[in-house]
């Protein structure tokens, strides 16, 4: 089964185990103000909001949204929210018509197509590397 064109999503059903280990890993970290799992227009997604006291004041809100096939596709999408614009990328890992199945959509408009890149299979690796980005990115935050 293909999924619709353009709508970013696996043939798969998600896996709630997965996202729910993730939600409790994510909770027991300071760098995560909140994490819940939601299901807006049919589409289960761990929902991550960051700590507003790891930014600068220029960063209204931070966040991390996750959704995790059981066939370990996936979509990690981060977001800051400024004043004026929005900051955002996204890991992909999924069959499309614009890029391989991993890319990367890269900041600060996260557009598509995106880069062929290549993955971590293991879920926990994959965030870590998102997580690991993400600090990078507060980091150079603090320095301007």
């Amino acid at each position: 089964m293909v999924p619709p064109a353009g709508d970013g999503a696996s043939p798969a059903p998600i896996d709630h185990p997965i996202l729910e280990f993730l939600q409790t890993r994510l909770q027991a970290t300071g760098q995560v103000a909140q994490a819940t799992l939601t299901d807006t227009s049919g589409h289960l997604e761990l929902n991550v909001t960051l700590a507003p006291s790891y930014y600068p004041e220029v960063v209204d809100e931070a966040t991390l949204n996750v959704r995790w096939y059981t066939n370990d596709d996936f979509k990690i999408h981060y977001r800051e929210v400024h004043s004026e614009s929005t900051w955002e990328c996204r890991w992909d890992r999924h069959p499309n018509s614009h890029n391989t199945r991993d890319h990367f959509h890269p900041p600060p408009a996260a557009p598509t197509p995106g880069d062929d890149a290549s993955w971590p299979t293991d879920h926990r690796d994959m965030l870590q590397l998102a997580l690991d980005e993400a600090k990078q990115r507060i980091t150079t935050l603090w320095g301007t």
